[in-house]
This record gives structure tokens, C-alpha cells and sequence, in this order.
């Protein structure tokens, strides 16, 4: 199963206030590496942009009046997500939102346990110290100066380098397939034929001289 990193910008912080999604940014990899498919959408939020919104996202109401709505680009981000994993930093906030504008459109609702919550697993690593994503990239030395505003592609792609920290995944893994194993196997069998000795079974004449000189050793140490 492919992995989507996932963030969004919205108009505020609650949909029971009717806020709305201005961004969705989602990045796909395979064992968290980018598959250079995204999914990424500025969106019409069909309402005002308060200051204290366009100050952390710099998305303006005038600037979004003309972009898409997200009724017309849901199918598309149903599809580019659909069978995946899907990993987010503070998933309830996004999901909350993701699913509220889906159930507006009659379009079925993401489901939760096909989820990670990043946040969740940097809270069961570090408890007690603030897991933000800043944080965590300054926990990890990951580059934010490029962080002026909040930028959900941007985000995605801290995201998956925060998460691969997370999960101590940088070294890559040693896989062995059954047919590798077969082989090597194999190989091991070869190499002890090749280094094995001959055996060379006596003749019987051989093995009645045997006897003999056993004998006579015998006669000579005790008696």
C-alpha cells in the first residue's frame, strides 16, 4: 500500500463556524518515497477569508474568488488517495474538515482507519514537549526557511521527512525474498560439495590386514 502525505489550509479553525478549506496538498510515495504524484488544489472557499486566516496562509478572499470549488475537484481527490495510507500531523483537524466539505458534495466520507496521526506518534516518542511540526523539524535539523507562511504542499514534504525521523527509517532495509533465500541456499549446498573430501570405502582384503596388526599390537603392549 502506497502512502499520501496529507495537509490543508482552511478559513478558520472549526467547521461548526462553517470554515472552509483554501488548500489541499497531498504527496504520494512508496515506503515513503516520493512517486512524483501529487494532488494539489487552491480552492474557492465560497466565503470570506478572515485576517487572522490570511495572516498564517496568505490567502486572500479576492485571490480565491476565482479558483475552484471543491465540489468540482472532489472525485479527482477521492481517486488520487483511494486504497492508500494516509498519513497527517494532527489528523482530526483535517479529517474534521476533509470529511464536513465531502458530506456537503454527497461524497463519501474518508474513512479513519486507513489514518496515521503523526502527531500522535511523535506524542507517544517525545511526551511532555511541545510536537508541533516546527518543532519537530527543528527537533530533527530539517530545513525551515522556507516555512514563511503556512503551505500545505510545502507541509506535506516536511511532513514526510519529520515522519521518517519519527519512525527511525533512514537506513534502508534488508529485504530477502523466499527465491533469494532459496538461492543462497542452494549456493551454500554447492559450495560444501566442492570443498568436501572424497571417502574411499576399504577393501575387504584391507580391513583383514586391519585386523591382524590389531592383534599383534595388542599381543605386544599386554603380554
Amino acid at each position: 500500500m502506497n502512502e499520501i502525505f496529507l495537509d490543508t489550509e482552511t478559513t478558520g479553525l472549526s467547521v461548526h463556524d462553517k470554515h472552509r478549506m483554501v488548500e489541499i496538498a497531498c504527496i504520494e510515495t512508496c515506503n515513503l518515497t516520493p512517486t512524483n504524484k501529487i494532488f494539489h488544489k487552491i480552492l474557492n472557499p465560497e466565503r470570506a477569508v478572515p485576517e487572522e486566516a490570511f495572516k498564517i496562509h496568505g490567502f486572500s478572499t479576492d485571490f480565491l474568488k476565482n479558483k475552484e470549488i471543491f465540489a468540482n475537484v472532489a472525485d479527482e481527490f477521492l481517486e488520487f488517495i483511494k486504497g492508500k495510507k494516509i498519513i497527517i500531523h494532527n489528523a482530526s483537524f483535517d479529517v474534521g474538515f476533509l470529511n464536513y466539505q465531502l458530506k456537503l458534495v454527497k461524497k463519501k466520507e474518508i474513512i479513519r482507519e486507513n489514518i496515521i496521526d503523526s502527531l500522535d506518534v511523535a506524542r507517544g516518542k517525545f511526551p511532555g514537549t511541545s510536537n508541533s511540526l516546527d518543532a519537530l523539524c527543528r527537533r530533527f535539523n530539517i530545513d525551515l526557511s522556507r516555512r514563511t507562511k503556512h503551505n500545505a504542499l510545502l507541509d506535506c514534504e516536511l511532513l514526510r521527512e519529520v515522519y521518517i525521523n519519527l519512525l527511525d527509517a533512514k537506513e534502508p532495509k534488508l529485504i530477502f525474498s523466499d527465491e533469494k533465500l532459496e538461492t543462497d541456499s542452494k549456493n551454500r549446498t554447492n559450495i560444501k560439495k566442492n570443498y568436501c573430501k572424497i571417502v574411499v570405502e576399504p577393501t575387504s582384503e584391507e580391513i583383514e590386514l586391519h585386523k591382524n596388526f590389531l592383534k599383534k599390537e595388542l599381543k605386544k603392549n599386554y603380554y
